[in-house]
């Protein structure tokens, strides 16, 4: 079954929609929370929580791509459960690495600002992201967005460890310049 019939099993409340969804996008969705979580139970709860949420949310959002919503809702409940569950120790584990990484830039307001600056932010990523070449693109996301570690970058490039960190580093740093010059820091 293709995405958009899924996205009209969704839209007319048929409950197979949850069974198709969690057919086509498991393994993606796995790996999303895998990596952030790194913890098998922690992995399934958050894939439940994900077609939950997915089911919660279709209608009356529709999707444009539904695995790239499917990506962000993993990835987000994701988040949300390792921020719950290391609050008051800070495991280890490439989220704290990555979070490290960018932990100086980010910053902290009230709600209704936040969400504006987030969005301006993402708006401002994007387009620094579409002048990097394909490679880079594909790094910093996988660094990022999937939290994979700098080990599984560079050993699927077939680029050194150090190449891999000082890539990330101009790229950190361009980006940085980028916010900086938008005055979203």
């Amino acid at each position: 079954m293709d995405e958009q019939q899924i996205i009209e099993l969704f839209l007319q409340r048929d409950k197979d929609a949850i069974s198709e969804t969690e057919r086509k996008y498991t393994n993606y969705c796995k790996r999303i929370a895998t990596q952030i979580l790194q913890n098998p139970e922690d992995t399934e709860e958050t894939l439940n929580d994900t077609w939950l949420a997915a089911w919660n949310c279709i209608p009356p959002h529709i999707p444009e791509r539904l695995q790239t919503f499917l990506g962000k809702l993993t990835r987000n409940i994701s988040l949300k459960r390792f921020r719950t569950q290391h609050t008051q120790k800070r495991g280890a584990g490439e989220v704290c690495v990555v979070f490290d990484e960018i932990a100086e830039w980010l910053g902290s307001g009230q709600d209704i600002e936040r969400e504006v600056c987030e969005r301006a932010v993402t708006d401002a990523i994007n387009i620094f992201l579409d002048t990097l070449s394909e490679t880079e693109r594909s790094i910093f996301v996988r660094r990022y967005w999937y939290f994979q570690s700098i080990a599984e970058i560079s050993e699927c490039y077939g680029f050194s460890e150090s190449k891999v960190k000082s890539l990330l580093l101009r790229i950190r740093k361009g980006l940085y310049a980028k916010l900086e010059k938008e005055d979203l820091l």
